[in-house]
Order: structure tokens, then C-alpha cells, then sequence
């Protein structure tokens, strides 16, 4: 017999009396207690915590934020989705639409520009689920600077109220973004950028700001 057929027969002779199994008592928090603006704060400060680059605007100061992060970062070549909205293109920089950008090309951007789908504010968390405004994975992951909007109604407080909300989007391959990418060896020797981009600038918008 092997191991598989061992298992197989060891869960038929559980379920022998034909009895459903007894429900999983699910009692772990599904929603914190804040909200509104305190939410947007808390995304903020883990934000912060996790070494990104964080900034609140109203919605109309949107453009002039994007336009400055590129500017502060030295952004010539700019990558976006292709259904990024035109309002959030700076008009400064050249930009790059991947469609389909190998690797190499994707790696000689100088940053890339996109949405979220949701931010979790509890963990500082942003979800990218490959939306028409966020693209492919490799397009937020491959460029050493990710430029990412977050509007204020984006922001849920926890994992469980983010995977309620997401629904049957949860079921494709999610990224999920808490700060620049970083990794430490044995020796807790910090070293950034090395399973994605070094440099992340989260830019907050909405009406809470103004």
C-alpha cells in the first residue's frame, strides 16, 4: 500500500458511519473598530514603519504628486499599464505601456506607476490583483521603483474584511506589498531590493486629505 492509499483509507474509515464532519467554529476577528479617517492614518504609519515613502493628497493634487515622485526620483522612462488613466500620466516623463515588456526591458525602467485593488491598513498591506490600472505581476515587481495610488475608499482595516470584499478575485494570484522589498541573511544583514522593488512611494488620495 503506499502512503497515498494509507491516507485515502485511514479518511474512508473516519467517514465510515457516513456522518458529515462537525463544522469548523470560525470565531477570529472579521472587522476592527476603526474606520474612516483613522484608517486611512493607521495604513499610513504601517506604511511608514515598513521604510515607504508615503504621501496624503486631496484628489486633485493627485497629478502634481505623481508628477513630483517622479521628479524626486529621477524618473525619465515611466512603465504603467496600458489602462492606466490618462489623468494620472505625468506629462514630464516618457511613458512606457507594458504590453507584454520582456524582463530585460521591464528592468531598464526607471520606475513604474500604477493602482491598487485594495490596502489593508492593519498590516500596511497593498493588493494588487492584476486589475486593468495595477497590470501584470512582473510589471510591479521587476522595475526598482513602484510608484502605487491608493484612493481612501481603497482602504479596509484587516486580512478577513480584505478577502471579503476581494470575493472571487481572491482566487487568482494576488501580490501583496508591505514596503520595499527586503530580506536578511543570518547574520540580520538588512538588504533591499532583492525580490522586487527597492524604492516604494505610496500616494494616499481622497477626500479626507483636502
Amino acid at each position: 500500500m503506499s502512503a497515498r492509499d494509507e491516507i485515502l483509507a485511514t479518511v474512508r474509515a473516519a467517514l465510515a458511519d457516513g456522518s458529515a464532519p462537525e463544522p469548523v467554529a470560525r470565531a477570529y476577528r472579521r472587522g476592527g473598530e476603526a474606520g474612516g479617517a483613522r484608517l486611512v492614518e493607521l495604513l499610513h504609519d504601517r506604511l511608514v514603519d515598513y521604510n515607504a515613502e508615503v504621501r496624503r493628497v486631496a484628489d486633485h493634487e493627485l497629478p502634481t504628486a505623481i508628477a513630483e515622485a517622479c521628479a524626486a526620483h529621477h524618473v525619465s522612462r515611466l512603465g504603467v499599464p496600458p489602462a492606466l488613466r490618462t489623468v494620472w500620466r505625468p506629462g514630464a516623463v516618457s511613458i512606457v505601456e507594458d504590453s507584454g515588456l520582456s524582463p530585460r526591458e521591464l528592468d531598464r525602467l526607471d520606475g513604474v506607476l500604477t493602482g491598487c485593488t485594495l490596502a489593508i491598513a492593519e498590516t500596511g498591506t497593498l493588493v494588487l490583483a492584476a486589475g486593468p490600472e495595477e497590470g501584470r505581476r512582473a510589471l510591479t515587481l521587476v522595475p526598482d521603483l513602484h510608484i502605487c495610488i491608493v484612493q481612501e475608499n481603497q482602504v479596509v482595516d484587516g486580512v478577513p474584511a480584505a478577502f471579503a470584499q476581494l470575493g472571487p478575485l481572491a482566487r487568482r494570484p494576488l501580490t501583496l506589498v508591505s514596503g520595499p522589498s527586503a530580506t536578511s541573511d543570518i547574520e540580520l544583514s538588512r538588504v533591499e531590493g532583492v525580490h522586487g522593488p527597492r524604492t516604494l512611494v505610496v500616494l494616499i488620495a481622497g477626500q479626507l486629505s483636502a
